[in-house]
């Protein structure tokens, strides 16, 4: 086959591009499996509508909410390309468990107006209300939400939102156990979202044990850092703090009867000021980085070694309403400009 001069320039052209565009898009291509925490607790925040426009800018199919909130869902209708996860207010909840009435009229406010150009995917009841005084609450609003969505024959999933204060014990992963009283709030709800493989989203911050111990547990690990073993357990062997926090969670619900139940993870990230040296811009985007790259390879953790990570890293933006510390500092932007603080897509 015979090819001119200029034919192979532009062959060549078309490779070289090709190549650059491959190593370029890694992070920007793969964030379909990634999902975006998006907070509202800031009085400097951007639109809704500029801020939907970024997150499809970076690829993001997959928001988080706290609460129906109108301005976002609003601002969501005709992107059905991005799923949403819809919060239940934690005060909201004592008043929707005692009435079929009241949750009939919750959904028919806050979810029923967005269904036709809304891609609304779960709907969260509580976040980091169990173990708790509001805990016993949760089961029966997420019971009555599912057979609502059900009986309306929707595609939305209804769970809660954990943390790892539910576990009593998590070192080392397999001796993960829950508290009594997360066991007693806890376990009918794993129970009942296994019926239906229904994931339970679990909130997991390698951040707080570092920040609480830094002499004695190495930087590297924390952030996912490691090519090496930290903590073998049996005969599995823990890299990274993500995977053996993640795996004490499994374990735990293992020893309530409760397996093979699908985990999302609800919030996980590390924030860049607030703690001194702890807290930098550099240190978050290597935790953030290595979160991403952990989602986007499809494997799993020493546990479940199978099952891909699936998740949502916190936040968007710096939360200026926020307590002070920290707690403003998890952002990936700037909301003022909506520059990002550190470079992650």
């Amino acid at each position: 086959m015979h090819y001119s001069h200029k034919k192979l320039f532009l062959f060549f052209l078309s490779c070289i591009v090709l190549i650059f565009n491959y190593r370029n898009s890694g992070f920007v291509t793969a964030t379909s499996e990634l999902g975006l925490n998006y907070g509202l607790l800031g009085d400097n925040l951007p639109p809704p509508s500029k801020v939907i426009n970024l997150f499809k800018s970076i690829g993001i199919t997959k928001i988080r909410i706290f609460d129906p909130n109108t301005d976002v869902l609003n601002a969501l209708r005709g992107h059905k390309d991005i799923g949403v996860t819809v919060g239940v207010k934690d005060q909201d909840l004592a008043a929707l468990a005692g009435s079929e009435e009241a949750v009939n009229a919750w959904f028919t406010t806050n979810i029923e107006p967005y269904l036709a150009d809304v891609n609304i995917a779960f709907i969260t009841v509580g976040n980091e209300v169990i173990p708790g005084p509001t805990g016993p609450h949760v089961l029966p609003v997420i019971q009555s939400l599912t057979n609502l969505v059900k009986s309306k024959s929707l595609p939305i999933s209804v769970t809660t939102v954990v943390s790892m204060a539910s576990l009593g014990q998590s070192f080392p992963p397999s001796a993960g156990t829950f508290t009594s009283q997360a066991r007693e709030q806890l376990t009918p709800v794993l129970n009942f979202l296994s019926q239906t493989s229904t994931p339970i989203f679990v909130n997991i911050y390698p951040y707080f044990p570092y920040a609480s111990d830094p002499t004695n547990i190495q930087l590297d690990y924390a952030t996912s850092s490691m090519e090496t073993v930290v903590v073998q357990d049996g005969p599995l062997g823990y890299s990274k703090m993500f995977d053996a926090m993640f795996d004490a969670f499994v374990w735990a619900m293992e020893k309530e009867g409760v397996k093979d139940l699908p985990i999302v993870v609800s919030e996980t990230g590390w924030p860049s000021a607030g703690n001194g040296g702890v807290t930098t811009p550099d240190i978050a985007a290597t935790y953030n980085r290595n979160f991403l790259k952990h989602v986007v390879s499809g494997k799993g953790t020493p546990k479940r070694p199978n099952s891909g990570i699936k998740g949502f890293i916190f936040a968007t933006f710096n939360e200026n309403q926020k307590p002070a510390g920290t707690e403003q500092n998890f952002g990936l932007y700037n909301p003022v400009d909506m520059k990002p603080i550190y470079k992650l897509f």
